[in-house]
């Protein structure tokens, strides 16, 4: 959560009642020293980007004020860091148009939910529903930006000529949900549909069961849609490895994972998300490359379908760990040893003398 919430560590103090950063930040020192192998999904969780801090590159020098100042957190060149990004289910997420292990009763049943059917629990009907959908699946939180890509959608009248707009997040009912940042996010939703006259062009519909989301892509790339992810910040993306897969084309944040996943332009599209004019315009671009050569759609999709299968696969996945678990079990064996042993008791001595004993007073 470190790099998710600017200056937490300056201001922890602030919001130590809600999200106990003293204990949180202080148990991630801990966990990452005692680890004897840490995988993590890209590159940038590790070292970041020219312009980006990394998750763990967080770690390495920070003040919580009246706490304690941390002048050497984690080790980013130790060996235990390896990157081995994860595969998709493919079972669940496959190309829309292997029709031959689709079922079809199942189909028409979420084919109606999307589009179609009418329930207190969904918000929005279709003027036109023929209209290929923007896609979007996410929690209904600030990070993940959803209100974000509604204000994109509301502000431009080209996407709104274009596409249809359904928003798959949390619930349509703020008294339903007992987190705070939720409630404010479906609140502030509303307002933007309401300031943007988006009625008739957008429907929002409750989180749906891990095991339909791969239908559900499917049913959307049938109608010739879009999948976007417009979160702030991404450490990975597996929405987006599964919607690629699925045969969507798909729009992801230049911030984080995606930008090691999307081959920007060629199989999938990177968009600068802190901004809905920015979203908008790469969005409307597609419009336009889409009507100069009507097979863009299909090439997106299949772009990002090889990209998918021929990088993030679980074959690919536990062949790779395989391998750097084999060599880093040996540089463990013969050099690390020694160094070990000190590290895990000076975190042990963090862990009684810092930790445990500020995590029995809160929970007291």
């Amino acid at each position: 959560e470190k790099t998710k919430y600017l200056f937490s560590d300056l201001y922890w103090k602030n919001l130590e009642d809600e999200y106990r950063f003293s204990l949180q930040f202080t148990a991630d020192m801990i966990a990452m020293n005692k680890s004897n192998f840490i995988i993590t999904s890209t590159y940038q969780e590790i070292a970041g980007t020219e312009t980006s801090m990394g998750q763990y590159e967080s770690y390495q020098h920070f003040t919580m004020p009246g706490l304690y100042q941390v002048v050497s957190g984690v080790n980013l060149f130790h060996p235990k860091f390896n990157v081995i990004p994860p595969g998709v289910d493919e079972s669940n997420y496959y190309p829309y148009y292997e029709k031959e292990k689709r079922v079809s009763v199942k189909s028409s049943e979420l084919e109606n939910m999307l589009f179609k059917l009418e329930s207190n629990d969904i918000f929005g009907k279709f003027d036109d529903v023929s209209k290929p959908p923007i896609f979007t699946m996410a929690r209904l939180d600030k990070i993940k930006n959803i209100t974000g890509l509604a204000e994109a959608f509301g502000r431009s009248k080209k996407l709104q000529h274009n596409f249809n707009l359904i928003v798959v997040a949390g619930s349509i009912d703020p008294d339903r949900s007992k987190d705070r940042e939720e409630q404010e996010e479906i609140k502030k939703l509303y307002h933007l549909i309401e300031h943007y006259k988006l009625k008739g062009r957008i429907r929002w519909l409750p989180s749906i069961s891990k095991a339909d989301t791969g239908e559900v892509y499917r049913i959307i790339a049938d109608y010739g849609g879009i999948f976007v992810q417009p979160a702030l910040f991404e450490a990975f993306g597996l929405t987006i490895l599964e919607a690629m897969l699925s045969g969507l084309p798909t729009f992801g944040p230049v911030f984080g994972g995606p930008s090691e996943i999307i081959e920007d332009k060629t199989s999938g599209y990177l968009m600068n998300t802190t901004n809905p004019v920015l979203m908008s315009q790469v969005l409307e671009c597609f419009v336009d490359e889409c009507k100069k050569a009507p097979s863009r759609w299909k090439q997106i999709s299949d772009n990002g379908i090889k990209r998918v299968r021929d990088t993030f696969t679980w074959n690919n996945y536990s062949k790779r760990l395989f391998s750097l678990t084999k060599i880093y079990s040996f540089w463990r064996y013969s050099v690390s040893n020694k160094g070990k042993v000190k590290m895990s008791r000076y975190c042990d001595l963090l862990y009684y003398l810092l930790f445990k004993q500020r995590a029995d007073s809160i929970k007291n």
